[in-house]
């Protein structure tokens, strides 16, 4: 099997250079703000996060290929760095703290593409969550300084608690019926959004969380720490890992239920 401990130190390491770039800039008065062919923001941290951390990968990785969100794709291999540099730009460029570095590897294998490792850094928040293929999921400040995550062992969705991103995405894509009563049938709904909803799936604070369009970036480092928190990640199509361009997650106990709700098959 595997020892992916090396390539969970670096996500630290370059992590702590993302965090160290745009915690400098959050919340500037003169962050110089784009908009994006898809409409989208892009502020000046998200470049400066995304180009240090191709330096550091570089230099620490040269064989490795590279996908950003902001720089697309670099090189070609069977071991791929997936980097969103800030999940969460519209919250980044307002001033609210839930925005993270989301870093992860994707090795190539039998089935495809899957992610093995992943880091996801909240500074704002002064929140960290990684994990690593077979070596399980953590939160803390440090490698050193960590408390494992498992996910939660709610079995009913009236007792379960949903976390989602935005309305308009579920009705833009007609799947706003099952959404609607999903959350009319389970315990609790909250619009948490982004990464921190499948950080709290892992944690076991949320029992499921699902986004209707997502891209490589947004899900890679997610899905290998609410898989090693014990729990599922797919698509709406129920395909494991974050193929799909969307993403169902859970304590694994709900998320048939959560797939009925929302999955392919509602529409």
């Amino acid at each position: 099997m595997p020892d992916y401990h090396d390539d969970l130190r670096l996500g630290h390491v370059l992590a702590d250079a993302a965090d160290a770039a745009t915690m400098e800039r959050f919340k500037a008065l003169d962050l110089k703000v784009e908009t994006k062919p898809d409409m989208t923001p892009v502020s000046e941290a998200d470049k400066a996060a995304e180009e240090l951390i191709r330096g550091h990968l570089q230099r620490a990785r040269p064989r490795d290929a590279v996908l950003g969100e902001e720089f697309g794709s670099e090189g070609s291999g069977p071991r791929r760095w997936i980097i969103d540099p800030i999940d969460g730009t519209k919250n980044y460029v307002r001033g609210v703290p839930v925005w993270a570095t989301l870093i992860a590897l994707m090795e190539r294998g039998e089935n495809g593409d899957r992610p093995v490792v992943g880091v996801v850094s909240a500074p704002a928040l002064n929140r960290r969550w990684w994990a690593a293929d077979g070596l399980g999921a953590y939160t803390g400040r440090s490698l050193t300084s960590a408390s494992r995550l498992t996910v939660s062992q709610v079995a009913r969705v009236q007792d379960a608690s949903f976390a989602y991103s935005s309305l308009t995405g579920w009705e833009e894509r007609g799947r706003l019926p099952g959404f609607l009563e999903l959350s009319r049938d389970c315990w609790r709904t909250r619009g948490y959004g982004d990464f921190w909803s499948y950080m709290m799936v892992a944690e076991g604070a949320v029992d499921m969380c699902a986004e209707p369009e997502l891209s490589l970036w947004d899900m890679a480092a997610c899905a290998v720490v609410v898989q090693e928190a014990g729990g599922r990640f797919t698509g709406l199509d129920g395909v494991p890992g974050p193929h799909s361009g969307n993403a169902a997650a859970s304590n694994g106990l709900l998320h048939e239920e959560l797939l009925n709700y929302l999955g392919d098959g509602r529409r």
